[in-house]
């Protein structure tokens, strides 16, 4: 292989491309779990509390009734 043709990482075009690929596939699914996280995270205790201060759940069928209640 020519030395001016090689890249830094050694990497033939093709090569990079296919990483570049699984690269952006892979970090598009890291964001979507990341924002699903994110607003599970904001149903479960907003970070930002109201007048009243954080609100408790008292149990977890009213954490899951107040879940299904918000998405539905």
């Amino acid at each position: 292989m020519d030395k001016q043709n090689q890249s830094i990482s050694g990497l033939t075009e093709q090569e990079a491309k296919e990483f570049h690929k699984i690269f952006v596939v892979s970090f598009v699914v890291f964001v979507a779990i990341a924002i699903i996280a994110h607003i599970l995270a904001w149903q479960w205790r907003p970070w930002l509390p109201g007048p009243e201060g954080y609100a408790v759940i008292d149990s977890a069928a009213a954490a899951v009734s107040s879940f299904i209640a918000s998405i539905g």
